[in-house]
């Protein structure tokens, strides 16, 4: 993944978890991704996360995903825009 778009790359993470049943999902850890997650979490959209340091002293975010009836409570948009 691309270290120059962070928060694209962590989006999509999220996006691909979700699109696959997931319940966490990991990602590089920043201060800046920390902040996008804060937002998230604040809103609803997922259930929380915590930074981990790995075996190979790099920090890791694990991102616990949030689902209602089965689905992922983030959605795509429709081709007008609208929030599926």
């Amino acid at each position: 993944m691309s270290a120059s778009d962070p928060i694209s790359d962590l989006l999509t993470r999220i996006r691909n978890a979700q699109e696959r049943g997931k319940a966490k999902v990991s990602s590089p850890a920043s201060r800046l991704r920390e902040r996008v997650l804060e937002v998230l979490q604040h809103e609803g959209f997922i259930r929380g996360f915590t930074t981990v340091q790995q075996g190979s002293g790099k920090a890791e975010i694990e991102i616990e995903l949030k689902y209602f009836d089965g689905a992922p409570v983030i959605a795509g948009c429709d081709d007008h825009g609208v929030h599926a």
